[in-house]
């Protein structure tokens, strides 16, 4: 079985709260789970403690079984120690889009004609 741990979303509309949950990667996102091993509170403050909670004793137990971390977990997993930080290759990122290109563009030529006359 290919388990992943990956986050079940609860909460009302516009007030998230997820689980850090250990399911089986067939399953849907807030469907059945095998052990709920944390929780994750968006609304807190970053540096908050009760921001992410997680019981590491049981996610490393999972990790050594071949547990998968989706990409949130993962960045949870190397706060806490548990993964080395990774690199992240997305080049495209920090480079604007084309809409944004143009108006600079635009803006450019307008400050060299202000200030040729």
């Amino acid at each position: 079985m290919a388990t992943k741990i990956r986050l079940a979303r609860g909460g009302s509309n516009k007030r998230p709260f997820y689980a850090i949950v250990i399911s089986d990667s067939r399953m849907p996102r807030d469907g059945r789970f095998l052990e709920k091993v944390g929780t994750y509170n968006p609304l807190l403050a970053k540096d908050s403690e009760e921001r992410v909670k997680m019981d590491l004793e049981r996610v490393q137990f999972w990790l050594d079984r071949g547990a998968q971390p989706t990409d949130r977990v993962l960045r949870f997993l190397e706060t806490a120690g548990l993964r080395t930080k990774s690199e992240r290759s997305n080049p495209n990122k920090a480079q604007p889009g084309k809409k944004a290109v143009e108006r600079a563009k635009q803006r450019a030529e307008k400050a060299a004609a202000g200030a040729e006359e």
